[in-house]
């Protein structure tokens, strides 16, 4: 199993007292990018959000992107996600921003596509709309264009229900061979399946514990064995994402999720995300949970709910998923964690965690570049 990063522009509130809030949630997030980088991680995964906040002021994430290309060596760079609706992100945008960054990067950019998070964002580019799986429509009817876009000399064009575009040159073409993994960011069980048959990885921001991704990776992996890939390889991939937090002891791991904000980050998850299920106990915003105590984290640990203790305990928790079957595990980590202690998470992992877990050096997911550092 292979670990990843997954930042997003997570203010939360602090931008109540701290005028400059946004900008060090973007700054500092960076550096945790730049810190997995050294400390082994393979991914790094940054969203693209409109509209939500406190929850993610990550918009831009190309630009987020671009930066990180020059500032890291290793590490993969993906779009988690982003957004190819016409109304959101022309598609012909989209492909050359994906070939730009696979450039910079020089072939560490991975695809990651979606629909956005849910009523309020969908809402500002489609208003009027009433079926949220309007979107599912026309993400289908684009996602097929983009190998297209990058391997035809000259794009043979499209002429959709959404968007149209007569035959043009698309420029730059992906650095290398072939292009860019592709990845489907799934918000359901059945999204698995159906990314699957398109040759698709899955970023599971859905998947909330280990128990989950037994039979939702089951259904995946059945079938993607008759994958008719859309792109030139089928990426048989999938990442699932969990809040973590590793210190030197378990008490201080504790001490430290008690006093993250983990409570309102939850909230604001299904504030925005209205259209994933809402799980029993989950209040409707503007209520919000109740505050994290040692033995709300203790649970939520036990339950498998998180990843939080010293490094032998979150050796152990992040081998449960492997054994689940997960390809890939990004964690998420929200800024009412200090700066100071989420480099410290990250450190820990790369140094105790990942090597006991991910002992190969190759991204053995990715697209074969001809290059085993690719």
């Amino acid at each position: 199993m292979e670990f990843g990063l997954f930042v997003q522009g997570y203010v939360g509130k602090r931008a109540k007292t701290d005028p400059l809030a946004e900008h060090r949630a973007l700054m500092e997030e960076t550096e945790y990018v730049i810190q997995a980088d050294k400390s082994g991680f393979k991914y790094a995964w940054a969203s693209e959000h409109h509209f939500l906040e406190e929850y993610s002021h990550l918009s831009a994430n190309d630009v987020f992107l671009g930066y990180l290309a020059h500032a890291t060596e290793r590490i993969h760079l993906g779009s988690g996600i982003f957004n190819p609706l016409a109304q959101v992100n022309h598609p012909v945008k989209v492909a050359e921003k994906v070939a730009m960054l696979d450039h910079l990067s020089q072939g560490r950019f991975e695809f990651g596509s979606g629909r956005g998070a849910g009523s309020h964002e969908i809402l500002g580019f489609l208003p009027g709309i009433t079926d949220m799986d309007h979107t599912k429509e026309i993400w289908e009817e684009t996602i097929a264009e983009f190998p297209k876009m990058w391997l035809q000399e000259e794009y043979e064009g499209f002429h959709g229900k959404h968007w149209q575009l007569p035959p043009r040159k698309v420029l730059p073409k992906p650095y290398g061979a072939s292009h860019p993994a592709m990845w489907y960011a799934a918000g359901s069980p059945s999204s698995y399946a159906m990314a699957a048959r398109k040759g698709l990885g899955v970023l599971g921001f859905s998947v909330q514990k280990v128990s989950d991704m037994e039979w939702v990776l089951e259904q995946y992996k059945t079938a993607i064995r008759d994958a008719e890939p859309i792109g030139d390889f089928v990426n048989d991939n999938v990442m699932v994402t969990s809040t973590a937090i590793c210190a030197e002891t378990h008490e201080k791991a504790v001490e430290i999720a008690v006093h993250g904000g983990l409570n309102y980050l939850q909230s604001l998850v299904f504030r925005y995300h209205d259209t994933f299920p809402r799980p029993e106990g989950i209040p409707e915003w503007p209520e919000v949970l109740p505050d994290y105590t040692e033995e709300i984290i203790e649970l939520l640990i036990a339950e498998e709910l998180m990843i939080c203790g010293d490094p032998d305990e979150v050796t152990r928790q992040c081998k449960r998923w492997e054994q689940a079957g997960a390809d890939q595990l990004s964690f998420g980590l929200p800024i009412g964690i200090s700066y100071a202690d989420t480099l410290n998470t990250i450190r820990l992992i790369g140094e105790h965690v990942i090597p006991r877990i991910d002992t190969d050096p190759v991204h053995r997911t990715s697209r074969f570049r001809g290059s085993a550092s690719a």
